[in-house]
C-alpha cells in the first residue's frame, strides 16, 4: 500500500502530479491511499511518500495517456469538494477511463454518479458563496485612496480559488478581503492573491448592516412564504454570518398578522389616476363619434387613436379607404408590413392576391369600401424584419367602434369579412368562421354578412394543389358578394 500525501486545498494541479506517474506505471488504486497532510498520522499508518520512486521510473519509459476534457472539467470541480475520499475516487475513475473511454456517459455508474454529485456540490457551494458574502468597510491605509473592505465566509468546500475570480469582476474598483476557514482571496486592484492559511472571523460591522436589514424587511412577502423553499435557498448555517438573517424568525412568526394586514389595506376601487384615464378615453370616444360625419373626418379622428398600445410602435393609422356611398364594405384583419407603411389597406402580398381575385370576380376595388377591423400593425421585430402576430381580443375589442362608426356612414348593403379577426370584430365571437363560410347572414340594421377567408391564408398553404382549390373557392365567395351587392 502506498500513502500519497496532499494538501488538498482545491489544487487540480498537485492531485494530477501525484496521480500521473501512478496511472503511467499503472498502479492499482486499491493499492493507493489517499490523505491530506492535515489528516495524516505517520505513526499509525506508516511512512508517507508523494510519488513512489518505482512509479516515476516506471512513468519515464511509459507511452503517454490521453485524458477526456469532459473529465478534467469535472475534477477541476470535485477537486475542491471537502470528502478526503475525493482524490481515490477521481483515480479510480481516471484508471477505468484507460479502458472504458465512454465511461462517463454511463451516468448511472456509481462512480460517474459520485462525481457528478461532488460536482453540483461544489458550484451550489459556489453559488451560495456569490451570494451570500456581507462586506465589511474598514479604515483605508494612509495615503491609499481605495476603499477597503473585509468579508467572512465560511463555505462548505475549498471553493477560495474557484469563486474568487467572480469577486474580482464584480469589484474591481475597491479593494477587498474574502477570509474563510479554508483560505483567502484578496483584490488590491492589481492582483488577486489566495492563500490557502485558514482565517478567523474578524467579527466586523459596520453600516451596511441596517441597509441590508431594511432592504431585506421591505421586499420580504409573508403572501408568498415558503419556509422549506427558503430554507432551502438560505440554509440556517449561513443565518449567522447575514446581518439580515436575525430577521427571518420574526418575520416568518408575523407572517399570517402580516397577511391579513395586507389584505384590509387592499384598494377596494381602482385609483383616482385609472378613473381619470378611463373618463378621458370615454369622453376622446364620444367626441369622435359626434364630431365625425364624413369619412374624412372619421380618418382624421383616427390619425390621433391612442385607445391600445398597438399604436406606440405602428408607423400610423391605417384607416379604411373608398367611397362613402359603397354597397360593399370588405374587412380584413390588420394592416401589415407595407399597409404600415403607405397608410393604405390591401397594399401588401395579401392585397395583391385580393385585387386579382376581386378582378376575375367582377368587384370593383374603386366602388367598394376596404377597410381592416384593426387599425394599427401588430408585428413582432425579428432583425430588419417585422413578422406579422395576430391581434388579441382586447385589441380588437379597441378598435371595433372605429369599424362600427364606418359602417355607420357606409351604411354598406353587405359586409364581407375575410378572415377570424374581422368575423370576431363584426359578431363578438359568437360564430365560427367555418360554419359561416360562403353564408349571407344578417348583421343587422338592414345590412347582410358574408364571411369567407383572408386572402393570407392562401399565401400561406404549401400544396399547390390545395392553393388552387381554395383560391377557387375564395373567387366564388367574391363572385357571390358582387352578385348580392
Amino acid at each position: 500500500m502506498v500513502t500519497i500525501l496532499l494538501d488538498g486545498r482545491g489544487d487540480l494541479a498537485e492531485w494530477r502530479e501525484a496521480a500521473r506517474p501512478l496511472l503511467l506505471a499503472r498502479t492499482a488504486p486499491r493499492t493507493i491511499d489517499w490523505r491530506c497532510r492535515s489528516d495524516a498520522t505517520s505513526d499509525l499508518f506508516g511512512p508517507a511518500v508523494e510519488t513512489p520512486d518505482t512509479a516515476i521510473a516506471v512513468a519515464a519509459t511509459a507511452p503517454t495517456m490521453t485524458v477526456p476534457k469532459a473529465f478534467l472539467s469535472l475534477a477541476q470541480a470535485v477537486i475542491c469538494h471537502s470528502d478526503p475520499l475525493r482524490f481515490h475516487l477521481l483515480y479510480r475513475v481516471l484508471f477505468r477511463l484507460q479502458e472504458e473511454r465512454t465511461l462517463l456517459e454511463v451516468l448511472s455508474d456509481a462512480d460517474v454518479a459520485q462525481l457528478h454529485a461532488m460536482e453540483k456540490s461544489v458550484r451550489r457551494d459556489c453559488h451560495k458563496m456569490t451570494a451570500f458574502v456581507r462586506f465589511k468597510e474598514v479604515a483605508a491605509e494612509d495615503g491609499h485612496a481605495r476603499r477597503r473592505f473585509v468579508a467572512w465566509f465560511e463555505p462548505d468546500h475549498h471553493i477560495v480559488a474557484r469563486a474568487a475570480p467572480f469577486f474580482q469582476r464584480r469589484f474591481t474598483d475597491m479593494d477587498w478581503i474574502i477570509a474563510t476557514p479554508k483560505g483567502t482571496a484578496a483584490w488590491n486592484g492589481k492582483a488577486l492573491t489566495i492563500s490557502a492559511a485558514p482565517a478567523e472571523n474578524p467579527m466586523l460591522t459596520d453600516q451596511t448592516d441596517t441597509l441590508w436589514r431594511t432592504y431585506f424587511s421591505n421586499i420580504f412577502n409573508p403572501a408568498r412564504l415558503k419556509v422549506k423553499m427558503m430554507m432551502t435557498e438560505m440554509p440556517k448555517k449561513y443565518w449567522k454570518n447575514l446581518p439580515e438573517a436575525k430577521l427571518i424568525p420574526g418575520l416568518i412568526a408575523g407572517a399570517e398578522a402580516s397577511v391579513i394586514a395586507m389584505a384590509e389595506r387592499a384598494a377596494s376601487e381602482a385609483p383616482l389616476f385609472h378613473q381619470r384615464l378611463q373618463a378621458l378615453a370615454q369622453t376622446e370616444r364620444e367626441v369622435a363619434r359626434a364630431s365625425a360625419e364624413t369619412l374624412e373626418e372619421l380618418r382624421e379622428d383616427a390619425r390621433h387613436c391612442t385607445r391600445c398600445a398597438l399604436h406606440c410602435r405602428a408607423t400610423q393609422t391605417v384607416f379604411g379607404e373608398g367611397p362613402q356611398d359603397a354597397k360593399i364594405m370588405i374587412v380584413g384583419e390588420q394592416p401589415g408590413d407595407q399597409e404600415d407603411l403607405a397608410g393604405r389597406p390591401f397594399v401588401g402580398p395579401a392585397g395583391a392576391v385580393f385585387n386579382t381575385v376581386a378582378q376575375d370576380a367582377g368587384l370593383v376595388r374603386k366602388d367598394t369600401y376596404v377597410t381592416n377591423a384593426v387599425k394599427h400593425f401588430k408585428y413582432e421585430p425579428r432583425g430588419k424584419r417585422r413578422i406579422h402576430q395576430k391581434p388579441n381580443a382586447g385589441e380588437v375589442q379597441h378598435c371595433k367602434w372605429w369599424l362600427t362608426r364606418e359602417l355607420e356612414l357606409v351604411k354598406p348593403k353587405l359586409v364581407v369579412a375575410m378572415g377570424s379577426t374581422a368575423l370576431m370584430a363584426l359578431t363578438d365571437g359568437r360564430q365560427r368562421l367555418s360554419d359561416l363560410r360562403g353564408q349571407i347572414v344578417q348583421l343587422g340594421a338592414g345590412q347582410s354578412l358574408l364571411v369567407t377567408v383572408h386572402p393570407s391564408y392562401l399565401l400561406r398553404i404549401p400544396d399547390e394543389g390545395k392553393r388552387l382549390e381554395e383560391t377557387t373557392r375564395f373567387r366564388l365567395d367574391i363572385a357571390r358578394a358582387v352578385k348580392f351587392g
